[in-house]
């Protein structure tokens, strides 16, 4: 297949071309079905309207969503530990689910019988994907929704073959991607580096020995810098989505790379984080969405991440709006390794130790790679710090998901009432 082929074309033209205000009439009345339903099925959802003195029928356009409360991510951890498993946000009796995954929080979510929104699909394809491609996807398949559900099932509905190879196991994947001819990579930025690296290591030559030809990047920040780099390295087409584990995907990149189009089974709203009203194109506030899955019917969900819409016409085709890019977050939660860590998870680490005396997290980032840092001042200095070093990674692996370096620091290098979690990271 040759790259001019993977380059133009759309996956559902029909909507992905549609004018702009018959766009806005297809939402509207796709709001107006998943408000009367979550109303009717979903509990929290009814008990939020209640709480404002809202009716259904007061939800008719995308105008309208400002006036119901923004649910954050942390409210579904509270809102599941009083109505366990799922907070009542689930639109279906749990005996009709498929699966039930386990996102860091831990937040319970519900995996639906079939998956049918195109949202990721849509990215796939406009990030060169085509049917008949080999693909490997390297996300985290262990309890997560991302991976199995949303990736694997998009890459099935475009007609690709998809080999379910999780995170980790860099030689046996580089030997996989060679001996498969694989074609389509999904996965982080960073794991394709550290795949390229050892691919070098081992003698090999990205282009000659490898088929690699499109690569869909997401859950990390990608600097043009190492896109620039694995575009290179292996001569492909690399474009990212963003999204969330909880509602979806919630914008992509085409070839142009002048923003990520929304896609076309969920709303996206620009608001202001502190009083949740809707912003205009060009200005920054928080990326609040909408779902239409009648098994998870989340409705004005904060995903905590800011940025702002461009509604200029793209040169793709595409009509929609678009998001420029992840401007920072709204609190402390913060992203390592495509894993959200947040203040609560250093705080359950430093719960098991009696000895720590103050504790921060630091983010930084080198050679293209996120390196996390627990930061330990202690209570007593005269400890097995060797000892003590190993315990505390092994629990930060457990709690936060994610594997972090301790460095033990003076006591008052910590400022009192300072950021739990600091990132440092800086993107070119």
């Amino acid at each position: 297949m040759s790259q001019l082929d993977r380059t133009s074309g759309y996956f559902r033209e029909d909507l992905e071309t549609m004018p702009w205000a018959e766009k806005k009439a297809y939402l509207d009345g796709k709001l107006r079905e998943i408000v009367q339903y979550a109303y009717g099925h979903a509990k929290a959802f009814k008990e939020k309207l209640d709480s404002v003195g809202l009716e259904p029928d007061d939800i008719e356009t995308i105008e309208d969503l400002e006036k119901i409360p923004v649910t954050k991510k942390a409210d579904l951890v509270e809102y599941q530990k009083k109505d366990f498993p799922f907070g009542g946000f689930v639109g279906v009796p749990v005996e009709e689910l498929r699966r039930i995954y386990v996102s860091p929080g831990p937040i319970y979510e519900p995996g639906e019988r079939e998956y049918d929104e195109i949202a990721w699909t849509q990215g796939l394809y406009a990030g060169g994907f085509r049917p008949g491609d080999f693909a490997v996807n390297t996300f985290n398949y262990h309890m997560m929704p991302f991976a199995m559900n949303m990736v694997d099932n998009s890459l099935n509905m475009l007609g690709c073959i998809t080999v379910p190879t999780g995170v980790g196991n860099t030689e046996l994947q580089v030997n996989i991607l060679k001996n498969l001819k694989v074609t389509g990579f999904c996965g982080t930025p960073s794991f394709l580096l550290t795949i390229a690296e050892k691919a070098e290591e081992m003698g090999l030559d990205l282009r000659r020995d490898f088929n690699l030809k499109v690569a869909f990047v997401a859950a990390e920040m990608l600097p043009e810098s190492l896109r620039k780099t694995l575009e290179d390295k292996f001569g492909i087409i690399l474009r990212q989505s963003y999204g969330t584990a909880d509602i979806g995907s919630l914008g992509y990149e085409c070839m142009e790379k002048n923003g990520m189009h929304l896609p076309d089974d969920k709303i996206v709203e620009i608001v202001d984080p502190q009083t949740g009203r809707q912003l205009p194109p060009g200005e920054t506030g928080e990326i609040v969405a909408t779902a239409f899955n009648k098994t998870y019917p989340l409705i004005r969900f904060g995903t905590g991440d800011l940025s702002y819409l461009i509604d200029e016409p793209c040169p793709c085709g595409r009509t929609s709006p678009r998001l420029v890019g992840i401007l920072g977050r709204t609190d402390q939660l913060t992203k390592v390794r495509g894993v959200f860590v947040h203040p609560g998870q250093a705080d359950e680490v430093a719960r098991r130790y009696s000895n720590i005396a103050a504790y921060r997290v630091l983010v930084t980032r080198e050679k293209d790679q996120d390196i996390m840092t627990f930061q330990v001042e202690l209570k007593d200095e005269q400890v097995d710090k060797e000892k003590l070093k190993e315990d505390l990674q092994n629990t930060i692996r457990d709690v936060m998901k994610v594997r972090g370096d301790v460095e033990f620091i003076p006591q008052g290098t910590i400022p009192e009432g300072g950021k739990k979690i600091e990132d440092k990271r800086t993107w070119d």
